[in-house]
């Protein structure tokens, strides 16, 4: 039984389409370690609009959400692996679903 997440966490990048496959590389790579390893992670998926890109993470929490943020994963790596690749700073927001 697939769990239902109870907070999101949006990141909307601002990506050239010329980069927009490397940023999805970055995405697909760190897919599974979010899984695996990030505290009340249930789901993420990439988002993609002729405007921007969007990542999707749900969560259990908005606790979780925010600790993400300030996780080894998100920060050593993720970050790493796109900040070549933005224009601008991603806009972050986490929502609670009730």
């Amino acid at each position: 039984m697939k769990t239902t997440p109870k907070a999101y966490l949006q990141i909307t990048l601002d990506v050239d389409v010329v980069n927009r496959p490397n940023a999805a590389k970055v995405y697909t790579t760190y897919k599974k370690p979010f899984l695996k390893d990030i505290p009340g992670a249930i789901s993420k998926e990439l988002l993609i609009r002729d405007e921007d890109v969007q990542v999707l993470h749900g969560f259990n929490s908005v606790e979780e959400a925010q600790a993400y943020l300030r996780s080894e994963l998100f920060n050593n790596d993720v970050v790493v692996g796109l900040k070549d690749l933005l224009k601008s700073d991603p806009e972050v927001r986490i929502y609670s679903a009730n």
